[in-house]
């Protein structure tokens, strides 16, 4: 259980926080800031929580190792600057069309494969367990499908089953 409140949700609440976060940026600034200014905007909009985290972590853990900071540069740098931007701007671009932007939103989940490679890559990381293999599959496999359906210029057609009354 502990795993799961300190593993697990953590990674949920992001997910729907993240895209929830630009949205209601997009929505609260009239579309009168760019993708830059909406990224600051998000980033001094949470930086008081990030800095409760952090005393949290140094009182209870102590400082991060010079090898914890370096990767947590990385991270910064390639998923909350470079990352970010490009998220941000691919919303901006589509953001009066429902379908797209939920496309756009939906492309987040990629992020993962680009994690696991990139981490094994740099920071010579093991390779994740054919487990892992398998939900990376399963994410690439929706995303085909998303893409395939959710441009689709006539409906699919559902049959409707004639059920009987009693």
């Amino acid at each position: 259980m502990k795993m799961l409140l300190v593993g697990i949700l953590p990674v949920v609440v992001a997910a729907f926080a993240y895209p929830l976060g630009n949205r209601k940026m997009m929505e609260h600034c009239k579309n009168n800031f760019d993708t830059f200014q909406r990224v600051l905007g998000m980033t001094l909009a949470s930086t008081p929580f990030w800095l409760i985290i952090a005393s949290f972590g140094a009182a209870t853990a102590g400082l991060p190792s010079k090898d914890q900071v370096f990767q947590s540069f990385i991270v910064g740098i390639s998923s909350g600057i470079i990352a970010t931007v490009l998220f941000f701007f691919a919303t901006e671009l589509v953001k009066h069309d429902q379908s797209k932007l939920a496309a756009v939103e939906a492309t987040q989940a990629t992020e993962i494969i680009f994690v696991i490679f990139g981490e094994a890559l740099l920071l010579s990381a093991p390779l994740p367990t054919m487990y892992s293999f398998i939900g990376l599959l399963m994410i690439a496999v929706g995303m085909v499908l998303h893409s395939m359906f959710s441009n689709r210029k006539t409906p699919i057609k559902v049959n409707e089953l004639n059920t009987k009354s009693i």
